[in-house]
């Protein structure tokens, strides 16, 4: 491949990326190979198979979007969300700027690509950000922690849009004859954020989480987002050749780097639990029934008839209870007021208003006469 730090020249002879019209020469760097164009329309569409990837990464981020906006009590939920809008928009510039929608003839492509630029710096500056969240140096979803997220951003976007147009330009004194500023904010910055956010994760597994599952996760989106590059900048020509220019290794790297996105967010989903006293979902809670009297076994409360006992309730203790009492068929009976019984109070007869007044006539009330005071 022979790239050299600071020069695009063995890149964009390799790749056809977005700034490579723009660097070099006064009429830019054509790639060796590249994918057939379409003609739609009397438009010619370049690369258009891997506008077809541009167009489902678009889709699947905004479900993981949505996916992520449910979590309402996520950590680091709307961090992490910020950096999928950053890819959902570059992915849509990309389709007009590879696609040859917008000509590179065209005045606009300039600005575009250095948008494009400073999107990209942007969103590997969010990711970066976001592997440190975790750590709980601010708070998450606070001001402190969005704003830091947002400025950060911002400054590395407004840093590598100046770059990409004083390169272009050749103002400031940059020039695209050696874009080495250029070259350190599209090739260097993506690679050194991606190379710490993964340490910074795998550290984050090992000291805070006992389950080891997101490791995996790691792996997997590290794997897909070096086989972007290689197959970008190592192989884009031997793909193109050998199936006859219908693609190149554009097409497989978008593929890769859309499968690379999505496992930070299934990372992301393996490590953070929603708080679910806090939660809107559409999840019914499961209670635990706790009442032996509830959870008997069969289809419905089998009642025993010996001793009071429940079917499937055996295992529970009662020891508590009062089995001195006559509902259990032993003992004294059991003393309502001043130590009577009903049974004592009434003599076994019942309650009869007339014959509790003829009784307290001849002096049998309550309490025995023998123990009344005159």
């Amino acid at each position: 491949m022979g790239m050299k730090f600071g020069s695009f020249d063995s890149i964009c002879e390799t790749a056809a990326l977005v700034i490579c019209p723009l660097v070099g020469t006064d009429n830019g760097i054509d790639p060796s190979c590249y994918s057939r164009n379409v003609d739609i329309g009397g438009t010619l569409i370049f690369q258009p198979s891997t506008c077809c990837v541009h167009i489902a990464a678009i889709i699947m981020t905004i479900i993981m979007i949505l996916h992520i906006r449910s979590k309402y009590t996520a950590v680091g939920r709307k961090e992490i969300v910020t950096f999928f809008y950053m890819y959902a928009f570059i992915e849509l510039l990309a389709i007009f700027l590879d696609s040859g929608i917008i000509p590179t003839s065209n005045a606009v492509y300039l600005w575009f690509a250095a948008v494009y630029t400073g999107l990209i710096a942007a969103a590997y500056t969010c990711i970066l950000i976001n592997g440190f969240v975790g750590f709980q140096f601010a708070e998450d979803g606070t001001p402190l922690s969005l704003w830091l997220l947002r400025i950060s951003c911002l400054v590395v976007f407004g840093l590598s849009f100046f770059v990409a147009v004083a390169t272009f330009k050749k103002i400031a004194g940059f020039d695209y004859t050696k874009p080495i500023g250029l070259w350190i904010v599209y090739i260097l910055w993506p690679l050194l954020c991606t190379v710490i956010y993964v340490v910074s994760q795998l550290v984050l597994v090992f000291r805070t989480l006992d389950d080891r599952w997101p490791i995996g996760d790691i792996i997997f989106g590290a794997f897909f987002f070096a086989a972007a590059q290689a197959l970008l900048f190592g192989f884009s020509v031997t793909i193109c050749n050998a199936v006859k220019h219908y693609i190149d290794g554009l097409f497989f790297s978008t593929l890769c780097m859309l499968l690379s996105v999505m496992m930070v967010y299934k990372y992301w989903d393996s490590i953070t639990r929603e708080d679910l006293e806090f939660s809107v979902g559409s999840k019914a809670a499961v209670w635990e029934v706790k009442d032996p009297l509830l959870a008997a076994g069969g289809n419905g409360p089998d009642y025993a008839l010996a001793g009071g006992n429940y079917a499937g309730t055996a295992h529970y203790n009662y020891s508590e209870e009062d089995t001195a009492s006559n509902f259990h068929g032993g003992g004294t009976p059991a003393s309502l007021v001043g130590g009577v019984s009903g049974g004592q109070l009434y003599q076994g007869a019942g309650f009869n208003p007339y014959q509790q007044q003829a009784a307290h006539q001849r002096g049998r009330g309550y309490p025995p006469g023998a123990e009344r005071e005159y």
